[in-house]
Order: C-alpha cells, then sequence, then structure tokens
C-alpha cells in the first residue's frame, strides 16, 4: 500500500503529520517518538513575536542593567543592536530536533509586525527548518478597519516573508472573509506554497465566580472537520498551492475524506492530546484496512477525487444542497413514558 504524498515540495511517507502542539512539539524526545508512530513530518509549536520581543527587551535590560554606575561598564558588553539576541531557544530547538529525526520539522511563526515577520522567517530558516507555516492568527477589533485593509495585511505578510527566504511557506487560515476562494487565490498568487484549513480561534470563557474571563480550551470534535473539508473541495484543482487538512480529525475515515476532498496531508492534533502520540499508528492502521478493502492502491489515487471540480453534482458543496439538507432532515422520535 503506498501512502506517500507531497507536501510543500517535501516527499512524505504518509499524509499523517502533527499540527502545532506545544505539549508535544516543545520536546524533542515526542518528536522522535511521532517519528517512530509514523508522522511524516511535524509542524513545531507557533514561536509568538511578543514572546521574543520580551526575551530581546529582558536581555537589553540585564545587560544594560548598572552601567551607568561606572565608566568601564559602559564598554564590557557589546551595544544590544550588535548583540545576537532573539528567538535563540526555538532555533537551537529546530537544530535539535533536526539532529533527532529524519522527517521534515516544519516551523511555525505567529508574528506582529512585518518586520517581525521577515526577521524571525529568516532566522528560523537559517536554522534549518524544511519549511514555514506562517500562523496568522490576528482578530481585528478596530472598527475603523476595512475588510480591504485586514486582506491586504495577509498578502504584504506572505509577499514579505517569500521575498526574503527560500524554504516554502505554508499559511494557516481562519475562515472569516467575505470571500474564501478570492482570498486563497489571491494568497495563492502572492507566493503561498500551501494553505492549511482552518485555523480554530480562542474564545475565553467568563468565569462567574471569579468574575474574569478565563481561557477554556476545547479540544475539536468530527463535526470542526466540516468547514475545511467544504472548501478544500471547492478549492481544489483551482490553486498552486497545496492543501492542508484540520481541526476536527479524530480517525482514519476522517483522513480519507480529506484526502478525497483534496487535501495533501491531515494534520492531527486534538486526536493526539486525547488518545497519545501512539494512536497515529492506529489512524494509519484505519487507512490501510479502508483502502484494501475498497481495493486502493495509494494515497494519490484518491486524492481529489471527490473534489468539487471531479464531483459528478458540482452543487453538492453550494447553496442548492442547503436547501435540500434543510427539507430532509427528520428530527430524531423521542419515546415518552406514559
Amino acid at each position: 500500500m503506498n501512502l506517500t504524498t507531497t507536501y510543500l515540495g517535501l516527499e512524505l511517507r504518509s499524509p499523517l503529520v502533527p499540527s502545532a502542539c506545544a505539549t508535544f512539539t516543545e520536546n524533542v524526545d515526542n518528536i522522535k517518538k511521532m517519528e517512530d508512530a509514523g508522522a511524516a513530518a511535524v509542524v513545531l509549536h507557533s514561536v509568538f513575536e511578543e514572546q521574543l520581543r520580551q526575551e530581546e527587551y529582558e536581555l537589553h535590560h540585564h545587560l544594560s542593567y548598572g552601567t551607568e554606575s561606572f565608566a568601564e561598564a559602559l564598554t564590557y558588553f557589546p551595544e544590544p543592536e550588535s548583540f545576537h539576541v532573539g528567538p535563540q531557544e526555538y532555533l537551537n530547538h529546530i537544530h535539535k530536533a533536526k539532529e533527532m529525526v529524519d522527517i521534515p520539522i516544519i516551523a511555525s511563526l505567529n508574528g506582529s509586525t512585518l518586520g517581525g515577520w521577515v526577521e524571525y522567517a529568516k532566522s528560523i530558516q537559517q536554522a534549518g527548518a524544511d519549511a514555514l507555516e506562517l500562523n496568522i492568527y490576528s482578530i481585528p477589533t478596530d472598527i475603523h478597519l476595512t475588510g480591504s485593509q485586514v486582506e491586504q495585511n495577509y498578502l504584504d505578510i506572505v509577499a514579505a516573508v517569500k521575498s526574503e527566504i527560500t524554504i516554502p511557506i505554508a499559511v494557516k487560515l481562519s475562515p472569516f472573509f467575505s470571500n474564501m476562494a478570492n482570498m486563497a487565490k489571491r494568497l495563492d498568487d502572492a507566493g503561498a506554497n500551501a494553505l492549511v484549513l482552518f485555523n480554530r480561534f480562542y474564545q475565553p470563557d467568563i468565569d462567574l465566580e471569579a468574575l474574569e474571563i478565563r481561557p477554556h480550551v476545547l479540544l475539536s470534535t468530527p463535526q470542526a472537520m466540516r468547514l475545511p473539508m467544504r472548501w478544500i473541495a471547492i478549492l481544489y484543482g483551482r490553486l498552486n498551492a497545496d492543501l492542508a487538512a484540520t481541526s476536527g480529525i479524530q480517525k482514519g475515515e476522517d483522513c480519507l475524506k480529506m484526502l478525497m476532498s483534496g487535501a495533501k496531508i491531515t494534520q492531527l492534533c486534538s486526536v493526539l492530546l486525547r488518545h497519545g502520540i501512539e494512536h497515529i499508528e492506529v489512524i494509519e492502521r484505519e487507512m490501510v484496512h479502508w483502502m484494501e478493502e475498497n481495493e486502493y492502491e495509494s494515497v494519490r489515487q484518491m486524492q481529489g477525487s471527490m473534489s468539487q471540480l471531479n464531483c459528478p453534482n458540482a452543487s453538492a458543496f453550494e447553496r442548492v444542497q442547503y436547501m435540500k439538507g434543510i427539507q430532509s432532515y427528520q428530527p430524531e422520535s423521542f419515546a415518552f413514558a406514559p
């Protein structure tokens, strides 16, 4: 059975790729366990520009603190501008991961300024990452900021990073654009080598006892995969960029559906948090079993086979199917005791 696929120009042994998750990827030993369990590549946890700026600020503070006390101290340390500062821990992590495993290492970056995106992307490439995922996590709250300005910010980031590094880049997107298809095409034109659909935004909760806003992370469920599956199916064959599926993938059948829609890889996170790294092997076995039962010889044979481009009923992904779905829904019957 041939499970190989390509993504970001990389030849992968299968479509199973753990997504950015600090719980697992902050530990290099876990990355090795992922490889042993069958992961075809690993997306490292995201590094955030705010964290890196804080690191630089703290180093600057400690280098300069007290230098006003002694004249000699002013020349004891190099100027902060010329001193090597930045995301050194993350860069060392990339280097260690590359030494530990043979599978591709995809770094993940979340910037907050255009200069930050470019600066840290260059450092990540120099550290040896095979590719870079741009985790553009931004929630516009300025009521004067237009939708077109938000979209242009995405395009500017991709164009700026693409002009400065040579490793392939993926863009992890939210679905909240007025025309997702057009935005995908513009990112493709801007040079994105892949689109990762979709980012799940953090939704805070309210603690009624403490009257505080608290983080409340909810792991994805199979229902969450419907949105990326639909858009991957719609975009397949219309872009040069690869398509990666993330959100809601729990078992082998979910991966197969995403591949048939047109995904090159399926990213795994919540399922591994629930069942552990070793569950990658279970998902792969489920995929192989189904493919053998249904006489598929390779993953590439099925990729895009159920996309809108190849589906006999192209309207299945659009408005007319919504109307049919509403009309055909039958509520569950409930038995009530007399």
